[in-house]
């Protein structure tokens, strides 16, 4: 397992269900990015862990925020970070939502359409804007290839629009899919970005910046038949940083490159401590299978357990016989469960209910996501461990 010393203890100390993150492991995480992409700017992405305590850790290691609406600005705004490392990421705004930001001191907005653009102009007025484009997503567990982004052609007229509105055409943006596994989707993504960019430039818009968006994955989850996780890091870094190369090169424009991790910082860095609630066995349609019913599940910190599996420990039964079971929540939801149809996870055959459960890897989404207590599952509490002051 990935974690640290200190999370091992605090899960092995706790008595009731609750999520740890641990913040100096994250901050780790952050200085090793920078180390692998030295000179990006990093814009962490809110969604993936909106916990104060979090993004206090990471504005003192100096990232900025992917913020998607007014109180995510908000939220940033709390850390302490000056306004011109918070953006508004998000293309999906209402006029409300862009006079709120501006009103808060917000200069930088994402954007991919010319009616988001217009409405950048009314309400936000001089602002700078970047222009998302889109990507397959193919190699990410979640490929984002349909809600967000423009064609290339798109994103010239929706930057000339910009420039023509009195609004500042400053940069693009991408991104290449949730948990991106292959380097080749980072490499066709700068492709992209550097033709449009001199494309751009024959337009008479020379950009300042390129957004390299999220997608770098964590490394401490499973597959959903319950394989280790394996993306090929030195070469996403090597692509990456050649890809910035080529691009800064052929740029007629100094340009300055950001990135908005959130999984990636923070996923290998968060642990959950909960319980069993029961092992049965039941007779299925063609055969007698297993159930592991724990005290969480979907709706309360493992939301993502439909594309991937979190890694399990059971510090009770270090020895003993195991069987294969469906590992699911307690709710009555039958969405709460592992993808049974990929592949079982062994538990040990002598789990009883109130036995501890270490969950691992499930430090990004595990807040975000959950609900305010569907079915009447609380959510569950958090505590931050460690990190600088």
């Amino acid at each position: 397992m990935r974690e640290s010393t200190a999370i091992r203890t605090a899960l092995a100390a706790a008595t009731d269900d609750r999520i740890f993150f641990d913040l100096d492991g994250i901050e780790g995480q952050y200085a090793a990015l920078l180390r692998e992409l030295p000179g990006v700017a990093v814009r962490f992405a809110m969604k993936a862990c909106p916990v104060d305590e979090v993004l206090a850790c990471l504005a003192r290691q100096g990232a900025g925020f992917d913020a998607a609406g007014p109180n995510e600005i908000e939220q940033a705004l709390r850390t302490g970070v000056p306004l011109d490392r918070i953006h508004y990421g998000n293309t999906i705004k209402s006029d409300e939502n862009i006079a709120d930001a501006y009103r808060m001191g917000v200069r930088d907005f994402a954007t991919d359409s010319v009616e988001d653009v217009a409405a950048i102009a009314r309400h936000a007025p001089g602002s700078r804007v970047f222009c998302r484009l889109a990507t397959s997503g193919e190699g990410a567990l979640w490929g984002l290839s349909q809600k967000f982004g423009c064609s290339a052609d798109d994103a010239v007229r929706v930057l000339e629009v910009a420039r023509d509105a009195g609004l500042v055409p400053s940069g693009l943006s991408v991104h290449v899919g949730s948990q991106q596994m292959t380097a080749e989707a980072w490499r066709d993504a700068l492709d992209d970005l550097t033709d449009l960019v001199v494309v751009l430039a024959g337009r008479g818009i020379l950009l300042d910046r390129i957004n390299l968006g999220g997608g770098l994955p964590a490394l401490g989850c499973l597959d959903k038949a319950g394989r280790p996780l394996d993306p090929p890091m030195d070469k996403i870094f090597a692509v990456l940083r050649e890809g910035m190369e080529r691009l800064a090169a052929e740029s007629p424009s100094p340009v300055e490159f950001l990135m908005e991790p959130g999984r990636h910082l923070v996923a290998d860095h968060g642990a959950i401590r909960a319980r069993v609630a029961r092992l049965t066995t039941r007779s299925g349609a063609d055969e007698h299978r297993h159930w592991l019913y724990l005290t969480c599940g979907k709706f309360n910190g493992l939301y993502e357990m439909d594309a991937l599996q979190y890694p399990l420990e059971f510090p009770g039964h270090a020895g003993g016989d195991h069987v294969p079971a469906v590992v699911a929540g307690p709710t009555c939801d039958s969405d709460d469960a592992f993808d049974h149809e990929a592949g079982l996870v062994r538990v040990p055959a002598a789990a009883s209910s109130g036995d501890p459960v270490w969950i691992h890897s499930c430090g990004a989404y595990a807040v975000g996501y959950t609900t305010q207590g569907f079915n009447g599952f609380d959510p569950l509490p958090y505590t931050c461990i460690g990190g600088s002051q």
